[in-house]
């Protein structure tokens, strides 16, 4: 028992049979068994398991959260103006995966833009993280529930705010599970609504939509760059 719960929490990290062999410095052919028997114990689920999930460094930044709840970043000086990406894979079948990813605008917009969800092998999946974070100094591993918190979370103060999610978002939110509502996490930046224009932005309509809830006073913004 106690190798099956090492093997389904190393699963669980996105390794491969023969990545927990060697780590667990066991023989594969006493581990694929038990990676099948934890692929059955989830395939009835509503949910298929949740390999993994992962966001840049530095997504923190201005953003209020709850030390207590131990949601660390590597590089909270990164840098990134809001905007954050966030990875999650899920099982799809015995040997692929269903990776969606979200760039969300933690700040003010909330999801802007998302990829797949996509079906692909762990050696694809890594190959793609390198892809989906290059932007960024980093990436890190990540909670699920923080993951869930950014993402989902960020629609919720988008919407208050007047904005609406990437058109795509519904079912790219699946692979984030049920959501109630109520992220830990307070966005803005430093608690208030900040706008950073993009290169596909309506910044005209962006504001107008700011200004039918908010006050000059209440928000602040920067426009080609100043």
């Amino acid at each position: 028992m106690e190798l099956k719960k090492q093997v389904r929490e190393l699963r669980a990290q996105g390794k491969s049979p023969k990545e927990i062999a060697r780590a667990l410095k066991v023989p594969p052919s006493a581990v694929a068994p038990l990676v099948r028997e934890i692929a059955a114990e989830t395939a009835d689920t509503a949910e298929p398991e949740v390999v993994g999930s992962w966001i840049n460094v530095g997504w923190s930044a201005g953003l209020g959260v709850d030390p207590a709840l131990g949601w660390t970043d590597e590089a909270p000086e990164a840098g990134v103006d809001g905007m954050v990406c966030v990875l999650v894979a899920r099982r799809h079948g015995f040997d692929k995966l269903s990776v969606t990813g979200y760039l969300a605008d933690v700040y003010c917009l909330g999801v802007k833009n998302v990829m797949g969800p996509e079906v692909m092998d762990e050696r694809e999946l890594r190959r793609f993280r390198e892809f989906f974070f290059g932007e960024y100094s980093g990436w890190q591993e990540a909670p699920f529930e923080l993951a869930r918190h950014l993402v989902l979370g960020s629609v919720d103060h988008a919407r208050t705010l007047g904005f609406e999610p990437n058109e795509h978002f519904g079912p790219a939110a699946e692979a984030l599970g049920k959501w109630e509502g109520g992220s830990a996490i307070t966005f803005g930046r430093n608690g208030k609504p900040f706008y950073m224009e993009g290169p596909q932005d309506d910044a005209a309509k962006v504001l107008r939509i700011l200004r039918r809830t908010l006050s000059d006073d209440d928000f602040d913004y920067v426009i080609g760059g100043r």
